[in-house]
Parts: C-alpha cells; sequence; structure tokens
C-alpha cells in the first residue's frame, strides 16, 4: 500500500502516558558504556543512585514502544532504517518521573520510485501534568515506498563538519555483549541479538543499535568538553551513516566553535564513517 501523503501528514497522538526511574536511568548509562573502569568516580553519578545525573539521550528510549504514530502509514518496515537523530533539551531530563509525551508527523519527502520516502517525526516530552522536558525528531528513511507523489524538497540539511584537524579525538570501546545490555533499554529488535535475524537482513552478525552509537557519541562529548556535566548539553543532532559490529571502537572526533560541538564518529578496526554531521549544541 503506498503512501497517502495527506493522511500521514495528519497523522498524531497526544498525552501518551510513561514513567521510568532510578533503575532505568542506571541501565541506560551502562548500556551506552559508562563505568567500564569501576573506580572512575565522574562516572559513577551516572550509574550510581547517590545524587544520580542522566545523560540527555537518554530521552530516547523513555517510553520506548508506545505510540503508534506511524502504525497506518503504509511503509513497508522490513525496509526501514533510521537516518537522523535530533534532541533539544529544554531543561535537565530527571532520573525518575511520571511524563507523557505527543507525536505527530512534521514532514514526508518523496525521493523517487527507486529512492525512497524521508518521513520526520516530532516527539515531546513533558513531566506528567507539567512543563516540557524535550523535543526529539527522529528522520526515518523508507527505503522501500518512494514514487508516492509527495513534495521532493524540504527535509532539513545536514550540519556541517569543519574542514580543519579536529580539536579533540576521544575512544570510547563498545562490549561485544554491548547490544544485548541496551536491549533492555527498550528496543529489543532481533536484529541486534539474533545472529539468523542478521543475517536475513544482509549483515554478517548482529550490528549495535543506532541509538546506542548515538549514545556512545554523547558519552564521548559529556567525558571531554563537558567535563562531566551532562546538563550542559542542551541540543544533540547526528545523521547515521553506517552500522557498528558490537566490540568494535567509537572514535569520535570533535570541533568546538563558541558553544557548538561539530562532530562524527569513526570505527578504530576499519574504514568507516558511523555517524556524520553531528552537532551538540552547549548552554
Amino acid at each position: 500500500m503506498p503512501i497517502n501523503y495527506d493522511e500521514l501528514m495528519q497523522a498524531k497522538q497526544t498525552g501518551i502516558a510513561a514513567s521510568y526511574g532510578d533503575r532505568e536511568t542506571m541501565l541506560y548509562a551502562l548500556g551506552i558504556g559508562f563505568m567500564r573502569d569501576p573506580m572512575n568516580k565522574d562516572e559513577l553519578r551516572f550509574t550510581y543512585e547517590n545524587d544520580l545525573k542522566t545523560v540527555p539521550t537518554m530521552a530516547t528510549v523513555i517510553g520506548w514502544g508506545k505510540g503508534s504514530t506511524l502504525a497506518r502509514s503504509g511503509i513497508n518496515y522490513m525496509m526501514v532504517v533510521h537516518g537522523e537523530q535530533r534532541l533539544a533539551m529544554h531543561r535537565p531530563l530527571p532520573y525518575a518521573a511520571d511524563v507523557t509525551f505527543d507525536e505527530r508527523i512534521l514532514g514526508v519527502y518523496d525521493k523517487g520510485k527507486d529512492k525512497g520516502a524521508v518521513i520526520l517525526m516530532e516527539r515531546v516530552i513533558s513531566e506528567a501534568g507539567g512543563d516540557k522536558i524535550c523535543t526529539l525528531v527522529n528522520t526515518i528513511f523508507a527505503r522501500g515506498d518512494g514514487g508516492f507523489g509527495g513534495p521532493k524538497e524540504g527535509a532539513p540539511e545536514p550540519h556541517p563538519i569543519p574542514a580543519r584537524a579536529p580539536d579533540l579525538v576521544h575512544e570510547c570501546d563498545t562490549r561485544p555483549d554491548q547490544a544485548f545490555l541496551y536491549a533492555l533499554s527498550g528496543d529489543r529488535n532481533p536484529l541486534h541479538r539474533d545472529p539468523n535475524f542478521a543475517r536475513m537482513a544482509g549483515f554478517p552478525r548482529p550490528i549495535l543499535h543506532g541509538l546506542c552509537t548515538y549514545g556512545t557519541a554523547c558519552r564521548a562529548i559529556v567525558s571531554t568538553v563537558c567535563e562531566y556535566d551532562a546538563t550542559k548539553i542542551t541540543g544533540f543532532d547526528v545523521r547515521f551513516s553506517a552500522p557498528v559490529f558490537p566490540g568494535e571502537t567509537i572514535v569520535t572526533e570533535m570541533w568546538k566553535d563558541g558553544n557548538i560541538v561539530s562532530f562524527r564518529c569513526k570505527l578504530k578496526e576499519r574504514d568507516a564513517v558511523v555517524i556524520n554531521n553531528g552537532k551538540c549544541t552547549l548552554a
């Protein structure tokens, strides 16, 4: 069934309830690689309930699996990949909260019959009965759903990476079992854990969640530019460009210009850029 542009542009949900506590906050931090060194006192603040702090990218897993704004979109989910992720923090993320969120479609762009479609979806998370916490925008690349007659132009332009050498470079390892740990934060797609499923999808073995790579990039910036003060981050935008296999080392290159940190992530073990056009906005 082809995408119905007018119907999809009106798709939305409001007042979806979710909650999380300190257990979920600590589990997320472990899932993106904090506490490799159990004596690291700076990372302990993200993984120990005594004066617990949050990583802003945890917003991407709050209420995972709730909401079905794309349920009647007509897209072929077997051909869908996560293209981009944007995050705007309106205030620091609490370590535990009852929340509600609203979802809506921001745009649907037709790249052509053989080139797919790009769908932008917004999720606004608020504390239950209170103020907004953050706004998430994810870009979905529906590879099998182009040619439906929608607009071709208007999707956001990627953030440019400076041409000069990076100001900072930081390595973050991933564990061979990283995807199993990260999956406990919500995304249980078998692509990331089941070897047979991964082979059917065209991969030699399971790949790491893109949002785990996203969180790992945030971990790199929190531990360097931010000196472990994650509340400095008010925006975190990326474009996903290649998968990571659990056990590989993610090398984050950073360029600091005022309150903007441009970044990209490469792999130490092979020639691949896995996150590109990264933009971290600091308070």
